[in-house]
């Protein structure tokens, strides 16, 4: 007599042979099942008709956290002697040292800087506009249609004013270098000066420091941009392009001696700057720490963006994400210290934590269980039940 577990998993590959048309040898029980090309509404009717074969309820993400068929029995079948990978959970003791958020320097889309983005947060403004007639011209590559080569698929997004605007003199940068640096690394340069002042620490008084920086940042393609034209490439383009150097120039002008990197983690870039941040002054080897993200919009060929550049998350009409523009520092230190020093004190970081998805339904699909792990982990480390 076949087990529960054997049952389950003979029931699942017939559906999905029924579903691809495929022979039962061609199924991998161990590969995500979006690897055989199912996508969001199929994977949907699977659960649903799974749901009615078991006579039981099953929530709505549970392909998305268990995305191949035998991670999906070893959750259905838990008597089974098969066993569900699952993350594990540190059991460490929640961090002794609190971390001071005690500076901040800001550009967002209609926020130049920390107070008129708090009046933005609360007259609810909505900052998506239409692309701006002088960074590109919109209608002549748009297409509703976002598998359209060399189109984009929406109008609309978060831009920042005045991108191509810098001080390059206040910053001892020759005009030369500045029209090759990275407008990610000139906005940088300005808000992190901002985030110090905001923190009243004088740059003077920083050279030779433990200032470590961290910073978030995932695009590059402005590099890409200068090299389709050779003839402009000169001993800037490097440095002018490079992610690491968003970074390390923050340490080179301020001449900061902590560590100094670029954080590329997707959407996630800027919270694993300020983890690390955290990380690196609680175990000593910082005494101030900047915490920075930024992101221009370069690209809009993922087939991720929302057509009228609105979001609507846990909405039946969700299509889509806007993308925007920004750049934000954080000043950082620890809360003893920052007490001690009589620095003014925004809020306090208790605790945070870094995972990944692992293996989930697709490469750049979320894994409901590793999400759920990684924020008990972060509550555990800042102490606190959620």
């Amino acid at each position: 007599m076949k087990s529960k577990a054997e049952m389950l998993r003979a029931w699942l590959i017939s559906r999905l042979c029924q579903t691809l048309r495929i022979q039962p040898d061609r199924v991998d029980t161990r590969a995500p099942l979006t690897d055989y090309g199912l996508k969001s509404v199929d994977l949907i009717g699977l659960s649903g008709d799974l749901e009615e074969w078991l006579g039981r309820e099953l929530s709505p993400t549970l392909l998305y956290d268990h995305p191949t068929i035998e991670s999906l029995v070893a959750y259905l079948t838990p008597d089974s002697d098969l066993t569900v990978s699952t993350p594990k959970v540190n059991r460490r003791h929640p961090s002794a040292e609190l971390i001071a958020i005690i500076g901040i320097g800001c550009r967002f889309p209609a926020a130049r800087n920390p107070q008129s983005f708090w009046r933005l947060l609360c007259d609810a403004t909505d900052a998506i506009t239409e692309v701006p007639a002088n960074r590109w011209d919109a209608a002549s590559v748009y297409d509703c249609d976002r598998r359209a080569p060399g189109k984009m698929n929406t109008r609309w997004g978060g831009f920042l004013d005045e991108v191509d605007q810098f001080d390059y003199d206040f910053f001892g940068i020759s005009p030369r270098e500045a029209a090759r640096m990275d407008p990610q690394q000139r906005l940088l340069l300005e808000v992190a000066w901002e985030a110090l002042e905001d923190a009243g620490q004088i740059a003077e008084r920083l050279a030779g420091s433990r200032t470590s920086v961290f910073v978030g940042v995932s695009s590059s393609d402005y590099a890409r941009m200068q090299m389709n034209d050779v003839s402009r490439i000169n001993a800037y383009s490097g440095t002018g392009g490079a992610l690491s150097i968003t970074a390390n120039r923050l340490s080179y002008y301020f001449d900061l001696r902590g560590p100094s990197m670029a954080i590329d983690a997707a959407c996630a870039s800027s919270l694993v700057a300020v983890h690390l941040a955290c990380r690196s002054l609680r175990s000593g080897e910082s005494d101030l720490a900047l915490a920075a993200g930024v992101n221009l919009i370069t690209f809009s060929k993922v087939g991720t963006t929302a057509p009228d550049g609105r979001c609507k998350a846990f909405d039946a009409r969700a299509d889509g994400y806007a993308r925007s523009e920004g750049a934000g520092t954080l000043v950082l230190k620890p809360l003893s210290k920052a007490l001690a020093d009589g620095d003014r004190i925004y809020a306090v970081i208790r605790g945070s934590a870094v995972n990944q998805d692992g293996r989930s339904n697709g490469l750049m699909a979320p894994n409901g269980v590793s999400q759920e792990a990684v924020l008990r982990e972060a509550y555990r480390e800042a102490g606190i039940s959620p």
